[in-house]
């Protein structure tokens, strides 16, 4: 570019010096070619559109498709176009997402890439680099972006097909062998009048066809409301297996809250971990190797307390699920508040028989004397213990002393007993 300017003051020199009207010519064409381009460089990415489009949201192992899609407004061309889009190379799937190009007038172009969702997280996609110049290279090349777009990732899902959870809730859609209370909406056929039966229970139709009183029987059944306690304060788990562990727990938060929810109840979800997108954007750091969003505190453990995750109140719901998914796909383990001072606190507005699930490393006295304690305030807890215990037993002993069940989940293996087929098709049985 230089160069080229030194040229045109030359060229305006020996004009002057010769008076020759071709070399005025030549002159005349060198500055017109230069301000056309300085001109059209300019507006060249002023009047170009870049959109992403892709799914947000995807399950672990999947593969998403990312499309760009370049628009140029203007009447007037782009005469090259290089475009690089920043992916982490634990996403992509492919060695480049860099390109060159050129765009017609009022033309489109589309290009697409796909990444692997490998682990959970929240992930960052781009920024789209862009950069173009104009053809003969006089001008430097104009320079623009396209701001990142997020994916998250959910944690894994083990499909279960019964759960072993306890319910003091009257009503609900699970039918259940508790004949404590019975469901009007669930007509199981009638049987003969008893001393006691109320008048309103008689089936006066099928009495008068069998000339004896018949009663309506209805089939028992019970709500489970649950909130799901998740204790990811990282000094709770053995150093050694701490990474695993955590993202255990993580999973079977997820798979008791999928199948909680297909079975049309209500679920809550609570954790002591950090949520780094609670972070200012500013702050936000994402890992230059996976791309995943990463937490990283400017001060102390109690500044960390702040970005712990919002609870979620019990709700029922597909996109319900959606969010409790969401959450647990960013969940980062953190020496927070211990689950014996948080639960407390946590469950201090929950509605009286609510089912709580608290899912934690081991059952210690300190975890199992809390859980005693919410059993004495109304709530039904329920103890899943991540890390292996070859004294378990010990622990669920003490657990059915103090009121609540206890179960040791370490690995798949563990959750078989979630994961035999029903004794009746299609019904998830609950039992006491």
């Amino acid at each position: 570019m230089a160069l080229y300017r030194w040229l045109i003051l030359l060229l305006l020199a020996v004009a002057f010096l010769l008076r020759v009207d071709f070399v005025f010519y030549i002159l005349y064409v060198a500055v017109g070619v230069y301000a056309w381009s300085w001109w059209a460089n300019n507006r060249a990415l002023h009047n170009l559109q870049a959109e992403r489009h892709y799914r947000q949201r995807a399950f672990l192992g999947e593969t998403v498709e990312v499309q760009l899609n370049l628009t140029n407004k203007s009447r007037l061309g782009v005469p090259w176009l290089q475009i690089h889009e920043s992916i982490p190379p634990e996403l992509r799937l492919e060695p480049s997402t860099q390109r060159a190009l050129s765009l017609k007038g009022k033309e489109s172009q589309s290009f697409s890439y796909q990444v692997k969702a490998l682990q959970r997280g929240y992930y960052r996609l781009g920024p789209l680099q862009l950069s173009s110049g104009d053809l003969f290279g006089l001008v430097q090349p104009r320079h623009g972006v396209l701001p990142p777009g997020y994916l998250t990732v959910y944690p894994r899902i083990i499909s279960l097909t019964q759960l072993g959870l306890p319910s003091r809730l009257p009503f609900g859609t699970i039918g259940g062998r508790q004949k404590l209370f019975e469901d009007p909406a669930r007509p199981m056929g009638v049987r003969d009048f008893r001393s006691g039966d109320s008048l309103r229970q008689i089936n006066w139709k099928a009495s008068a066809h069998t000339q004896n009183l018949l009663v309506r029987t209805l089939e028992p059944a019970i709500s489970l409301e649950t909130m799901i306690l998740l204790d990811l304060h990282s000094a709770a788990y053995e150093r050694r297996e701490r990474h695993y562990s955590t993202e255990w727990a993580i999973v079977t938060a997820a798979s008791v809250a999928t199948f909680l929810i297909n079975q049309r109840q209500a679920v809550g979800l609570a954790s002591n971990g950090i949520d780094p997108l609670r972070q200012q954007e500013g702050a936000r750091v994402f890992d230059e190797t996976t791309g995943r969003l990463l937490f990283e505190p400017e001060a102390t453990t109690n500044q960390s307390v702040q970005f712990a995750a919002a609870p979620i109140n019990p709700r029922s719901g597909r996109p319900h699920l959606m969010k409790i998914l969401e959450v647990l796909a960013r969940l980062t383990p953190r020496d927070t508040t211990p689950l014996p001072e948080w639960s407390p606190r946590v469950t201090a507005s929950l509605g009286w028989g609510i089912t709580v699930v608290a899912i934690t490393a081991q059952g210690d006295a300190a975890t199992c004397n809390a859980l005693h304690q919410l059993t004495r305030s109304g709530y039904n807890p329920v103890l899943i213990a991540v890390e292996p215990d070859a004294n378990f037993g010990l622990v669920r002993e003490r657990a059915r002393r103090l009121g609540f069940q206890a179960f040791n989940v370490s690995d798949r293996r563990d959750l078989s007993r979630w994961q035999r087929p029903l004794a009746t098709p299609g019904v998830g049985e609950v039992r006491k």
